[in-house]
């Protein structure tokens, strides 16, 4: 079955603005994660409608650090340091519960692994030369040998 554009633009569409939906959830309850959530409605946006797409990059709240992601793949140190933990935290709570099996958690720390070996490898702040009210970067060269 082939799926026409028009049907393919209103699934991003509702991707999007279900996530939209969960991440602004997210901001009150601490079970969902809001910046992955909002990243998926900015690409399904991006894929689907440019007004949305350009409402969240902008938005007051939540666009600092969706720019920041889709431009350079900031992760602020607080986000890397609560998205440890909660993954720690969730971990352990598999294994104390002993109601998953062991495949169940090998299956989920491999995933966790990635996403903590993902998250660490992006910066934590944009460049210097990308900083508001940053100095520029300075231009040094060596010494010209000649003179």
């Amino acid at each position: 079955m082939k799926v026409g554009p028009r049907a393919a633009r209103g699934a991003y569409l509702a991707l999007g603005i279900a996530c939209v939906g969960l991440g602004v959830l997210g901001a009150f309850l601490p079970v969902l994660p809001t910046t992955p959530l909002l990243l998926v409605a900015l690409w399904a946006f991006s894929r689907s409608s440019t007004r949305l797409e350009q409402w969240l990059l902008h938005h007051e709240r939540f666009g600092p650090r969706l720019r920041a992601f889709r431009e350079h793949r900031v992760v602020p140190w607080s986000v890397k340091a609560l998205a440890w933990t909660t993954m720690a935290i969730t971990l352990a709570l598999m294994i104390a519960s002993r109601r998953v099996p062991w495949p169940g958690i090998a299956a989920t720390a491999a995933l966790m692994l990635w996403g903590v070996v993902y998250v660490a490898r992006c910066p934590s702040r944009p460049p210097a030369s990308q900083v508001p009210g940053a100095a520029p970067p300075v231009d040094w060269r060596p010494p010209d040998p000649g003179g």
